[in-house]
């Protein structure tokens, strides 16, 4: 008796992109279709020949619904499209978002706010409902890295980029969402901090000091369990004590001069702390007309965003 083959239920990563793009089409499609049917099908569509936003979303609607080149891979769970499609997608999307609030406003600012909300009941909704799906489109195409930061496995997702490092051969990969910027040797990498937001305010103008891996046959202190969780904790436990120091020297010490990055470290009242930017830097002796090289520039707007950048950092020095 044969088997009948069971149907695999685990969908592969960037799948349910692709269905929420197509739905939206299909939606916006069947509107339109609908709308046609309430007036003259050929004088609608003699209409259409001649208007450019017309033919606009007609080709916006091709290629949301047929997705030229897309398809779901487990190694790009969020990048399943090309990234010609991507910006194409989204600069239709903007276009089409900006010319229905330009009509929809037209209509409120000629007839009144009672005709619009008589309109909206009227059309079940579908202006507002338009918009939304043109917005919504825009953000599923919206800049991303190309997966999220995984630490054990040495994956970090920093703003748009993702940097991946495989211990064994000591190479790094950087991605710019789904471009591949190049491929480094790990120990040529660095990470520069150019200015940091900390808590309280502060302004960081060097990289956060993490705790070297433990020493086999030397047990690890207590506090370094969790190197990279913890570091915002031990940047606002490190300011107390150092300014408690500073109070308070102990006695026979020898005078050391202020550090520098104190009075750096304090903003100035009433400005708000900069946003965090970090520097990828290659620096290889055996690439002439290479040294010091930037690879990607870009800011820390989240964070989760930070806590990747200081894993990455952690992870160039370790290796």
């Amino acid at each position: 008796m044969a088997r009948t083959r069971p149907t695999p239920t685990a969908t592969v990563p960037g799948a349910g992109t692709l269905f929420a793009l197509r739905a939206i089409g299909l939606v916006i499609l069947a509107r339109w279709l609908h709308s046609m049917a309430q007036m003259n099908f050929v004088a609608a569509l003699e209409g259409m020949a001649s208007s450019p936003a017309a033919s606009l979303n007609l080709v916006f609607l091709f290629l949301l619904i047929v997705l030229p080149g897309a398809r779901a891979r487990v190694e790009r769970p969020f990048h399943p499209l090309p990234q010609w499609l991507r910006q194409a997608l989204r600069f239709f999307g903007v276009l089409g978002f900006l010319f229905a609030i330009g009509s929809i406003g037209v209509f409120v600012w000629t007839a009144g706010w009672r005709r619009t909300f008589h309109a909206v009941a009227d059309t079940n909704g579908w202006l507002v409902a338009a918009p939304a799906l043109y917005a919504a489109v825009v953000w599923i195409c919206r800049p991303r890295a190309l997966w999220r930061s995984n630490f054990a496995a040495r994956r970090f997702a920093i703003g748009r980029f993702a940097v991946s490092i495989d211990a064994a051969t000591r190479t790094t990969v950087v991605w710019q969402e789904s471009r591949k910027v190049g491929q480094y040797d790990a120990r040529e990498l660095s990470v520069r901090w150019l200015t940091g937001a900390l808590q309280g305010g502060a302004v960081a103008s060097r990289p956060a000091l993490l705790p070297a891996p433990a020493q086999p046959g030397h047990p690890a202190p207590a506090g370094v369990a969790e190197p990279v969780a913890a570091v915002d904790c031990a940047d606002s436990s490190a300011a107390l004590g150092a300014g408690q120091s500073a109070a308070t020297p102990e006695p026979g010490a020898p005078a050391s001069p202020r550090p520098a990055s104190a009075s750096s470290a304090a903003a100035p009242a009433g400005k708000p702390a900069r946003r965090a930017k970090i520097e990828l830097l290659w620096d290889s002796p055996a690439a002439a007309g290479h040294n010091r090289q930037t690879v990607f520039r870009v800011g820390l707007g989240s964070e989760g965003d930070r806590t990747a950048a200081r894993a990455l950092d952690a992870a160039l020095k370790q290796v």
